[in-house]
């Protein structure tokens, strides 16, 4: 069983619904101009919206999915939003570099 850290499942989950939405909405909010950053965005919120749909805790809809596969899943998304602006080559431009960067670091802490 994995330990319950300063926030709660529940609050974890809902935290996700929020940064999926924001993933999906960033490309317009915050105009990005790479497409792969775009793209990126939108299919990594999606992705998000997925993932905390069908885990087994308190913000599931499903509850499918184990809460310990949950978290590595969740350190892999960290891994590649970190990784992204460098990976697909949008480093020369500052928004999605930065949202990229900090979604992934802020993704980490709620995680831990």
């Amino acid at each position: 069983m994995l330990r319950q850290g300063p926030i709660s499942a529940l609050v974890h989950g809902l935290v996700e619904y929020a940064a999926a939405a924001l993933l999906i909405a960033a490309p317009f909010l915050f105009g990005f101009d790479s497409e792969a950053a775009r793209a990126l965005a939108i299919v990594a919120g999606v992705g998000v919206i997925v993932l905390a749909a069908t885990t087994d805790f308190a913000a599931g809809l499903s509850r499918t999915l184990p809460v310990g596969i949950h978290v590595v899943l969740d350190l892999a998304l960290v891994a590649v939003l970190i990784a992204a602006p460098f990976v697909f080559g949008f480093t020369d431009e500052g928004a999605p570099t930065a949202f990229f960067i900090i979604l992934g670091v802020v993704h980490l802490l709620v995680t831990l």
